[in-house]
């Protein structure tokens, strides 16, 4: 084994060759854009079908317990590219940027000799820190287009232009964001629709629920079509496939929480010689593990730069677990007024910690600024008894649920998926409680994380230029 040390600007990592990786391996990154990862049929999803994520995974590896930190696009890819926690990245925000020098994978693994692209949503900043060279071929329609295109010619060239210098190429699909404008949501029949627990069944809200199941669909198309990408450009046999769903779709109680169903993440890796085809962990993992992976996988070893660890010992099968906990944050600014959350899982438990539990949540852009084409008022109207329908109380507890929060919640992982049952007040449960909220204390302190005074406008908007206020509270 051959073991060199090298130093590049603020780069610090030790390379390592074995005979075992003579030859390093591409890296394609395949990412949607706000899909729950229970929507999926390979993680319990009754709605749709993805025979290219299905196929994918049967041969590779699929992890159960893939977390993110903060489920929104900006937050949860920086620290997908940086391997930090969003406090310490910068990006605790959404919209907002890593602190200015912050290095990503583009830094990486340009120093291992990798060239570095991106096709479609990038979402993060500064331009600096994710220089990645820009691929065209990932589409990103905003009208209704039912049969969407996607040319994957420069994609094919970007895979197979130096067969000797291997490549990250990140895919950044845009399904299933909204406004949920793509494929063909009339082929669902809506009164078969089975929704999940945490949604209230409204009409308007079938109809969306099946918009957002088509663009699903479409990204599985996708899949399909790079993945054919890949294999046309003869580089499949040496490239890691990580595709993952990013945080959870744009309905009440997903995306920009801290609950199961926003932070939990669809996590499937392929790796043809290396992993185990159809194999599925329970290692608990996170986003910022992702990048310390690629570089093991590449040969390198990081030096404690990061947040995250390696788990390519569970990718290969030499372990089944990863860590302890996973670790959540929620800034609400400026998708609404402050409301800070902070949150841990393990293998079994999942506690979350709300900072102002004083105030209603409010999220502006599912319950005031698209409001005329959205669910919300669907679901207030709902819980007015009528001449024509009686109270729907499961709109009404979930409402109530959304808007009014306790200062704690605890929530068991087996048997309870969508967190609608919360244990906090089980005295019995009194010792998991204390051990996660210790826990979970620790990590906020090791962060340098103040709490509820880094969600403010002023410390947005600091952030957004690049000014970060290093998290002291506003005055």
């Amino acid at each position: 084994m051959n073991i060199l040390r090298f130093l590049a600007p603020a780069i610090l990592l030790i390379l390592v060759t074995s005979p075992g990786f003579a030859r390093a391996p591409n890296f394609l990154i395949i990412i949607a854009d706000d899909v729950t990862y229970n929507d999926l049929p390979l993680y319990g999803g009754q709605n749709v079908k993805t025979p290219n994520i299905d196929r994918l995974a049967s041969e590779g590896v699929t992890f159960n317990r893939a977390y993110l930190s903060m489920s929104m696009c900006n937050p949860c890819r920086t620290e997908l590219y940086t391997g930090l926690y969003p406090y310490r990245s910068g990006s605790a925000w959404n919209h907002s940027a890593a602190r200015p020098g912050t290095h990503s994978v583009v830094h990486y693994l340009r120093e291992l000799g990798y060239r570095v692209g991106l096709s479609g949503k990038k979402h993060v900043q500064p331009a600096d820190s994710f220089d990645f060279e820009p691929v065209k071929g990932v589409p990103n329609p905003r009208e209704p287009t039912p049969d969407p295109e996607f040319d994957t010619t420069d994609i094919q060239e970007f895979m197979s232009r130096d067969s000797d210098q291997p490549f990250l190429l990140v895919t950044g699909f845009h399904e299933a964001h909204t406004p949920w404008t793509v494929g063909h949501p009339e082929r669902f029949d809506l009164n078969q629709l089975v929704l999940p627990d945490n949604i209230a069944d409204t009409p308007r809200t079938r109809d969306l629920f099946a918009a957002y199941l088509a663009e699903i669909v479409v990204w599985d198309w996708e899949v399909g079509k790079l993945l054919g990408a890949l294999e046309a450009s003869g580089q499949a046999d040496n490239t890691v496939v990580l595709l993952t769903s990013e945080q959870g779709s744009a309905f009440p109680g997903n995306k920009w929480t801290n609950w199961n169903s926003g932070v939990r993440t669809a996590l499937v890796v392929r790796w043809p010689g290396k992993i185990e085809a159809g194999r599925r962990t329970d290692a608990l993992v996170q986003y910022a593990d992702v990048l310390p992976t690629l570089l093991s996988a590449a040969g390198a070893t990081a030096l404690n730069q990061f947040d995250g660890h390696s788990f390519l010992q569970v990718l290969v099968g030499e372990a089944s677990s990863h860590r302890d906990y996973v670790y959540f944050m929620h800034q609400n600014v400026p998708a609404g007024p402050p409301y800070p959350i902070r949150g841990i899982a393990d293998s079994e438990w999942h506690y979350v910690r709300n900072l102002a539990p004083d105030r209603i949540y409010i999220q502006k852009h599912m319950m005031g600024l698209y409001s005329g084409r959205w669910f919300w008022e669907t679901w207030i109207a709902a819980t007015g008894p009528s001449a024509d329908q009686r109270l729907n109380q499961k709109a009404l507890d979930l409402l109530n649920r959304f808007v009014r929060r306790p200062p704690e919640q605890l929530y068991r992982a087996s048997g309870d998926p969508f967190q609608l049952r919360n244990l906090i007040g089980d005295v019995g449960l009194s010792p998991i409680r204390n051990r996660m909220a210790a826990a979970l204390g620790r990590w906020m302190q090791s962060q340098g994380d103040p709490g509820a005074g880094l969600d403010t406008e002023d410390q947005w908007l600091a952030a957004r230029k690049g000014e970060h206020l290093q998290g002291k509270p506003s005055q």
